[in-house]
């Protein structure tokens, strides 16, 4: 505002008063408008020379919702593009975002902004685990319910996703609890029963007595307590259903062969199922001559030798000893602790219809997991020891040729097989009965997926007197959980109060029924999501090109050695040579241990976000370790502030560069001598190398750490180049701009205001970027032609089934390795347009006639 003073024959004091007006009326204005703030070019179109604390602020403020909104979408525009799946393994909604969601999310977010800037169409989906015991356990403490709890958890935590700047396509959004989602789980469900992959029986199970249910394996641990509660779990006999997952355990173990090498999840995986050598066979039990009802299903390594059966073994702690067994008694009665017990009860086998005795074992346990086997005297030396001692007879059933082949006898229409080939024809036949016969190992055993609470899927099945066990009927799903409004987290199932719900007619006889009360375990909901999120009428194909598994964030803990209590850091004396409890000073046990709040061992993102901001944080999560790797947070807190000045010198450069050009001088490449062109040529050598190498780690073994790595030696190259380089070259400033574009995937604020920065710069030397449109749209950089010398880069000839279709320049060093032109391929132009989403069965490298030939499914 401009005030005038003019005379106009007022006096003095008039004129006085009039200007204190005037004045009064202009601090109110400036009350009303804030006074001119310098900020980030952005906002004010004045390059910012400094990235401090303020500055770094304003930038992720400023870009925050806009990266978010640029991203999240998929465009009509971009449905022509080839597709790239980024899945990450979704989070159960517990209302608040730990440091390891923080780095499983920002390595896919990584990943999906690359892939993108590369071309592709890119999904990034995001759902909710949103099942489970923590949900119902909050509703008996809190008197809410499940279903509100989880959706408030859910949407506190949407929000924390939007500070950390992730990329996920949230229209493809899920969430478990919902009905519309898991209709399809129980879908899968009456499938599988119609199939007789899912049953029911009675097993010895871990029981949480606090949480009154099932836990799987996984859910107890070291100890032998509860992951959730603490309780020590119990062992107790419940009739529960099942998923056969045997049944695939050979093809599941086969199949490990065609997939690529993922971080030796391929040996965790072959470790898990075991070597499917031997089966399961199927009996039904008799006592005193007269049938009981009752089956049992035993293992053996060597089916091809069934009909040399001599007994049926069962361990002390078998079912048929301790739990509704009507042959219980008999069990107990004729057991004799210490000895392998001859029992009267005798087993048919349902296969062969032979006959013979049930021994109760003097053995506490068999191999892995097995508790019922089958004992064949012909291949094992110590069944044959047991039959003997017990005075069974048996026939020998294999045969032992000159030349060493083995062949089968006395085995009714397998005799004359060879062992491999009696093998094939034996467990053919019981697969074909239904009595078993699924190659399997002695260490996988079937789903058990019975959960005794409310907040899970309800399993679609109805109990009828007279039907028995029916399934409901496709068209009634989904069967909705009842609304229920007590919770006790004790004795029976809450569904059991919904007397409405519970009780129902029969599907077939239409006579009253009672509607099954377990609901599935939550990890039915999660084993099918990756699908709910895209093509639901895909036949073919694995749905994944590499699963790439991340590393625990570890913090250490301090416990009291007299309790195993954890302390609080601030509890702890660390000044000494060993820590010790500031209160006792009883010396402590020190782990490193997963970051949890029972441990007093977390680090909330919150906190860091505000100290360090996003980028920061980001770049230090890729940064301290290879994402296989744990990271051990005490001893990577270095990393920290390096990533940080880094983030500082990146910006330093850009100002160089901005205020070289905003001189005066014009910049004239001409003009640089011969040793400043040289310096040039070797800005522009290390620009396509680091280029080279940062893309190889994105796209092969995920190596953030070391493109980081690569990224900054570049900067301190950068930093080395003279004034007339950074003023007249087009070698600095496209190294720059490279440089910008390959950090925007992982510090997507910082470079997107620096990108913003170079655009608006004035006399610029690089013409091929898109400098009107933001840095997370620029193209992927690619390697300069000219850097591949002809003697470095082979031409490989690509054929489709056996049809030629294209050439792919692969690096000279890598034309003989097949593993590295065949990643080369897939992640080529040309790959991605033929091969993108297709089933590879094979493919051939012919290093000599430089060709590669991938067989697909048409």
């Amino acid at each position: 505002m401009q005030v005038v003073c003019q005379r106009v024959g007022t006096s003095s004091s008039c004129l006085k008063r009039q200007l204190n007006g005037f004045l009064g009326l202009l601090k109110l204005q400036r009350r009303l408008v804030p006074a001119y703030v310098r900020t980030i070019y952005s906002e004010t179109g004045k390059w910012e020379k400094s990235y401090g604390l303020k500055t770094r602020k304003r930038v992720e403020n400023w870009w925050l919702p806009r990266i978010k909104e640029q991203f999240c979408r998929i465009s009509e525009t971009d449905k022509s593009r080839p597709k790239f799946y980024v899945l990450s393994m979704f989070p159960y909604p517990s209302g608040k975002l730990h440091m390891g969601h923080v780095r499983v999310y920002t390595i896919s977010d990584a990943v999906a902004r690359f892939q993108k800037m590369r071309g592709m169409q890119v999904i990034n989906p995001m759902g909710w685990d949103a099942f489970g015991l923590p949900a119902e356990n909050a509703a008996v403490e809190h008197g809410l319910h499940p279903a509100s709890w989880t959706q408030s958890n859910i949407q506190h935590m949407r929000e924390q996703f939007d500070t950390l700047g992730l990329s996920f396509t949230w229209e493809r959004e899920i969430t478990t609890c919902l009905p519309e989602y898991y209709k399809w789980t129980q879908y899968f469900f009456l499938k599988l029963f119609e199939a007789g992959i899912v049953y029911q029986k009675e097993a010895l199970v871990n029981w949480d007595p606090v949480d009154q249910t099932v836990l799987a394996n996984e859910q107890v641990d070291d100890n032998g307590c509860s992951w959730r509660s603490g309780a020590k779990v119990e062992q107790k006999y419940l009739t529960q259903w099942f998923i056969k997952t045997t049944a695939y355990a050979k093809a599941m173990f086969d199949a490990l062969s065609d997939l690529p090498e993922w971080y030796g999840i391929k040996e965790m995986q072959a470790n898990w199922i075991g070597d499917c050598t031997g089966c399961s066979l199927d009996f039904l039990l008799k006592v005193n001559g007269k049938v009981t009802g009752e089956k049992l299903a035993a293992y053996t390594y060597t089916p091809e030798a069934i009909y040399g059966a001599s007994h049926l073994y069962i361990l002390p702690a078998h079912r048929l000893l301790h739990g509704n067994s009507s042959l219980k008694e008999v069990f107990q009665r004729e057991f004799i602790p210490g000895k392998d017990s001859l029992t009267s009860v005798t087993a048919v086998n349902l296969l062969t219809s032979q006959e013979i005795p049930v021994v109760i074992s003097a053995k506490t346990n068999f191999e892995n997991f097995l508790d019922t086997k089958i004992g064949i005297p012909s291949t094992s030396a110590e069944d044959a020891a047991v039959a003997k001692n017990l005075g069974i007879s048996f026939t020998e059933v294999i045969e032992t040729l000159p030349n060493g082949l083995e062949k089968v006898i006395n085995s009714a229409e397998i005799t004359g097989m060879t062992r491999q080939e009696a093998l094939k024809a034996i467990t053919q036949q019981a697969k074909n009965k239904r009595v078993g016969g699924d190659l399997t190992s002695d260490k996988l055993r079937d789903w058990l997926i019975s959960r005794q609470r409310y907040w899970g899927t309800p399993i679609p099945v109805i109990h009828c007197q007279t039907c028995g066990t029916v399934p409901v009927p496709y068209e009634d799903l989904p069967v909705v959980l009842p609304s229920v409004t007590t919770f006790t987290g004790k004795g029976a199932s809450p569904l059991e109060t919904a007397p409405e719900w519970l009780n129902c007619p029969c599907p077939r006889c239409k006579a009253t029924a009672r509607r099954e009360v377990d609901t599935m375990d939550t990890f039915v909901d999660s084993a099918w999501y990756y699908l709910r999120y895209t093509d639901p009428h895909n036949t073919d194909r694995e749905p994944f090109h590499k699963l790439l598994v991340q590393g625990l964030i570890k913090n250490q803990t301090f416990r009291l050695t007299t309790t195993g209590q954890c302390l609080k850091r601030e509890e702890v004396d660390l000044t000494g040579t060993e820590p010790v409890h500031l209160k006792t000073g009883e010396k402590l046990q020190v782990a490193w241990e997963k970051m949890s709040k029972s441990k007093h061992n977390g680090i909330d993102p919150e906190e860091l976000v505000k100290e360090y901001g996003i980028d920061t944080l980001r770049l230090y999560i890729l940064f301290a370790a290879p994402p296989e790797q744990d990271i051990l947070w005490d001893v990577k807190t270095d990393a920290m502030p390096g990533v940080q000045r880094w983030q500082t010198r990146v910006w330093a450069l850009v100002t160089k560069l901005i205020e070289a050009r905003t001189s005066g001088t014009m910049p004239n490449p001409e003009l640089l001598n011969k040793k400043e062109k040289a310096e040039a040529r070797k800005i522009w050598e290390q620009k396509n190398l680091v280029i080279s190498e940062v893309t190889e780690y994105f796209t092969k073994d995920h190596l953030f750490n070391a493109a980081i790595s690569r990224l900054m030696s570049l900067t301190n190259i950068l930093h080395q180049a003279s004034r007339p380089v950074i003023l007249h070259s087009t070698e600095f400033e496209g190294a720059l701009a490279s440089l910008c574009i390959m950090l925007a995937p992982m510090a997507p604020h910082i470079a997107s205001e620096m990108w913003k920065g170079l655009a608006h710069m004035q006399n610029k030397l690089c013409h091929h970027h898109h400098w009107d449109v933001d840095v997370l749209h620029q193209s992927w950089p690619e390697v300069d032609p000219e850097y591949l010398q002809p003697s470095d880069v082979v031409e490989m000839s690509v054929l489709i089934n056996n049809k030629a279709c294209g050439k792919v320049f692969v690096p000279q060093q890598a034309a003989r390795n097949f593993e590295e032109v065949h990643e080369l391929v897939l992640q080529s132009e040309l790959g991605v347009k033929h091969l993108q989403g297709r089933t590879i069965k094979k493919a051939f490298l012919s290093p000599r006639t430089a060709l590669i030939n991938f067989l697909v499914q048409e």
